[in-house]
């Protein structure tokens, strides 16, 4: 049942033209408007004469019909690429070394194609003092830790943390941080200090016990799964501030992600989310079409669980479905995927700056390094080349603005093998969303901002 229903997605997701998208759902028809991420009802003659209009193909039709109902205006997006904005977030690769021998890594097992090293203390300062040491009061940044495996350097980072805090109190500015981990050397001390600076702790755990082992072995031989459930438990118990989820990447391997979202759950996780192996420095682990699609059917599958539970006042922490569910209702509409090469950087352990952390030690993502600063020029060009107007096929996909093109990085190694999976999920969301809203107050503060549901005029 899952695949058939991901295969009837895919078909009826597939871009018939870039201006707006058609959604026919339990409670009528929809339309999905681009321009503003905007969606409304639309009632059974109007949607006919939609439907219509995309099959003669070409835009005057839909464009004719969109400005009788008085949806085109200026566009809420042109091709005018983003300046580069303020420094937000950064990422510190303060250990590019690992314990674990993933067989996908795209960091190739923690060293990046390099010697293993460490960030030293005074350029993880360099690097803090480069995010907070020069931001305006009020300003909210964001410090991450990512290796290879980051608690392998555990003294600079918490000497980096601590530091933060203190630049972040004198500016006036508010900061927080996060974490990315395979969990094995995780102690309860580290527990506490993340509770205590309200850390978002994310375990990369690749499913229950079998398909975990078989995709992220220790480096020496043995499975990695016990040990990561046994040293995370105790987070698992005090966080309050601190929040500890898990991040499930899928590959051909492990693609049962309802039996691994339930046992997360059931462990404690705050919340699951589900990330595609798109492209992998061997090739190894990625995902095919079929293999897309299977994941597709998996994850409306737990989609479905999800909008069952709302519907019942319980919690499910579905975090591709939560996220999802919030940028819809916030009408999201963005030309990149995200801050990367932007309000994001990367800091690889020598003190290089990068478009993110899986553009350290790439040539492809270079932003300059904390001696000569950011490189402004580079920064520039890659926001005009990366802006999603200058993508293809994007140009001509309805749901280009709510997902900015893809991973920049992905994208550039491989191209766009998921775009039907993408639109697939989008496509369901939207759907799903339609059938919630009337009970939009059950999440309470996990969803803000105005409702984007209107009512379309003929």
């Amino acid at each position: 049942m899952s695949l058939a229903d991901a295969r009837r997605y895919m078909t009826v997701s597939s871009p018939r033209t870039p201006r707006a998208h058609l959604i026919e759902s339990e409670l009528g028809g929809h339309l999905f408007v681009a321009d503003g991420s905007r969606l409304f009802d639309a009632d059974a003659d109007l949607f006919a004469s939609y439907g219509a209009a995309m099959a003669e193909g070409g835009t005057e039709a839909i464009d004719e019909l969109l400005r009788q109902a008085g949806l085109v205006g200026r566009p809420v997006i042109d091709d005018t690429p983003l300046s580069p904005p303020p420094l937000r977030a950064l990422s510190l690769a303060i250990a590019q070394k690992c314990n674990l021998g993933c067989t996908y890594c795209y960091a190739q097992q923690g060293e990046f194609g390099g010697a293993a090293k460490n960030m030293s203390l005074p350029d993880a300062l360099r690097a803090v003092e480069l995010l907070v040491g020069t931001a305006e009061p009020s300003a909210r940044l964001n410090l991450a830790f990512l290796g290879g495996e980051p608690l392998v350097n555990r003294k600079v980072l918490r000497a980096a943390t601590q530091r933060a805090v203190e630049l972040a109190k004198h500016r006036d500015a508010k900061i927080t941080f996060s974490i990315t981990t395979n969990g094995t050397l995780l102690t309860e001390d580290d527990g506490r200090f993340f509770e205590d600076h309200g850390f978002a702790v994310t375990i990369s755990i690749d499913g229950p016990r079998e398909v975990h082992d078989a995709q992220r072995p220790f480096k020496g031989g043995g499975g990695s799964f016990d040990a990561v459930m046994q040293r995370v438990a105790p987070l698992l118990k005090m966080q309050q501030r601190m929040q500890v989820s898990a991040r499930v990447t899928v590959t051909p391997r492990n693609l049962l992600l309802r039996r691994a979202l339930d046992e997360f759950i059931a462990a404690g996780f705050h919340s699951v989310g589900f990330s595609p192996m798109l492209s992998a420095p061997t090739g190894k682990g990625e995902m095919q079409a079929d293999d897309l699609e299977l994941m597709l059917g998996e994850m409306i599958d737990c989609g479905r669980e999800f909008e069952r539970c709302w519907r019942s006042g319980q919690r499910y922490p579905f975090a591709n479905m939560v996220n999802a569910m919030r940028e819809i209702h916030r009408g999201t509409h963005r030309p990149y995927p995200c801050g990367a090469g932007a309000g994001y950087l990367g800091v690889s352990a020598d003190g290089e700056l990068a478009a993110c952390h899986r553009f350290v030690g790439d040539e492809e993502g270079a932003m300059g390094s904390l001696d000569g600063g950011i490189d402004r020029d580079r920064q520039a060009d890659w926001l005009a080349a990366r802006h999603v107007h200058r993508q293809e096929p994007c140009r001509s996909c309805w749901a280009r603005y709510l997902c900015g093109g893809g991973c920049h990085h992905e994208v550039i190694r491989r191209g766009r093998p998921a775009c039907d999976y993408i639109r697939g999920w989008l496509h369901y969301c939207l759907e799903a969303y339609l059938r919630l809203s009337p009970q939009q107050g059950a999440f309470g503060a996990d969803l803000t901002g105005a409702a984007q549901i209107g009512v379309a005029h003929g």
